[in-house]
């Protein structure tokens, strides 16, 4: 990491391995491993920018309460955000709460494709229990009110003596509508209240989106005026993964039913915008990420905001000449130089992934790192790809141009990442 220039190196804590049973008793071997982690990241000057939940939950309450779908987590999430502020706090400055909660309800309690798998038919697949209209809201409310009980606590105990910030990580697509039509325009703007306002609205403004409100009705639950006080304004940061862009059309008949999904609530079809030369790796449209970095700055007063995952997926073991990175990268980090030029209050970039890695939704079969790694040695070998090198030269500040592209200015804290 020192060698390739990274400043900062984002990963998440996970609370299993910290508190195995949810609450009580710490794991001294796991309080070790992530102080080991955290003292060899400074001693090589790398900054750790520290994730609390990454989907991973302890067993104990999952079967004791239903985790997220309890309000009961926010009194033992806060407790081991306490733990974790604690004994790492006196070098971690920069904490996230949740990473990607809005797709972490999606897909855990919706869809079912994630951990927990709570779900229902038709809406789901191979799950045992759950509801699939009503836990996805249940969960993102409960996430909201932890999230929120953790910020306060940090805030309260810790954060003028280790002067560290803490903020909330929501997936985002950019979303353009297909036509030109009224109706595909409203709906692209329901696509942003349901994806960025479900999580960000709350936190910016104390309440979810009155799109939301309408179309969901009482299966979103309410922030009692004290609730809605403690979430608005608990945040530092907004963190922002981003991949791909979509074309949003309209489609009104998902919700003529009275028993319908989070998914369905939305009303719209999304289509991603392809690649010309791949149906595997993603489209580059770098003016994705800047409409994301714009929209923030325009609707919600421009707060700070970390770009904490993007990258380009390829095959994994198809070469080391990984031309598609560099170019996904350069372009990319140059709509991210456009937006803050043009005042977005972004204050650093995380590529994903510093190392080849079993990604969540389709296992080994892809490939996002920056350094290739040889899961057929017992050494795991690694090899630096042509993407390593680029953004090693970029970091460095070294005059780098690829393939007749422009070059670029090191004018932002540009980092890489890789979750442990």
């Amino acid at each position: 990491m020192e060698d390739t220039g990274l400043e900062a190196y984002r990963f998440s804590i996970s609370w299993s391995r910290l508190i195995p049973n949810g609450r009580g008793a710490v794991n001294q071997k796991g309080l070790q491993y992530y102080n080991n982690l955290i003292n060899e990241l400074i001693s090589h000057g790398i900054q750790p920018h520290v994730t609390l939940h990454h989907t991973d939950l302890p067993q104990a309450l999952e079967d004791e309460y239903g985790g997220w779908v309890s309000q009961k987590i926010v009194k033992d999430f806060t407790a081991y955000a306490n733990v974790c502020f604690r004994n790492f706090g006196d070098r971690v400055s920069y904490w996230t709460t949740m990473n990607e909660a809005n797709v972490f309800v999606l897909g855990g309690y919706d869809i079912g494709f994630l951990p927990p798998q709570r779900c229902s038919p038709p809406y789901g697949d191979n799950c045992s229990t759950g509801n699939s209209s009503t836990e996805p809201y249940m969960a993102a409310h409960h996430i909201l009110l932890a999230h929120a009980s953790a910020t306060r606590l940090y805030r309260k105990r810790y954060q003028d003596m280790q002067h560290g910030v803490i903020g909330l990580n929501v997936f985002s697509y950019w979303f353009i509508p297909l036509t030109n039509n009224t109706e595909d325009k409203i709906a692209t703007q329901r696509a942003n209240d349901f994806y960025l306002g479900w999580f960000v609205n709350p936190l910016v403004f104390g309440d979810y989106p009155q799109t939301l409100k309408k179309i969901v009705g009482s299966r979103l639950p309410s922030f009692t005026f004290a609730e809605s006080s403690q979430v608005k304004g608990s945040f530092d940061f907004i963190g922002v993964n981003h991949y791909v862009t979509k074309y949003v059309k309209d489609n009104p008949s998902s919700v003529n039913t009275e028993d319908r999904d989070a998914v369905a609530d939305m009303a719209v079809q999304l289509t991603s915008i392809q690649n010309d030369t791949s149906t595997f790796e993603y489209a580059i449209v770098p003016w994705g990420l800047q409409g994301i970095l714009e929209y923030i700055k325009q609707v919600y007063g421009n707060p700070p905001v970390y770009v904490h995952e993007n990258g380009q997926r390829t095959r994994r073991n198809s070469t080391l000449e990984d031309w598609p990175r560099v170019k996904y990268l350069h372009g990319y980090i140059g709509g991210l130089l456009d937006a803050v030029r043009n005042g977005s209050n972004t204050r650093g970039y995380f590529t994903w992934s510093f190392l080849d890695l079993f990604e969540m939704l389709d296992g080994y079969e892809s490939s996002y790192g920056l350094y290739f790694v040889d899961l057929d040695d017992p050494d795991l070998k690694r090899q630096p790809k042509l993407s390593a090198h680029w953004y090693s030269n970029f970091l460095k500040g070294k005059n780098i141009s690829s393939d007749g592209y422009i070059e670029l200015q090191k004018n932002i804290s540009v980092v890489s990442t890789n979750f442990q």
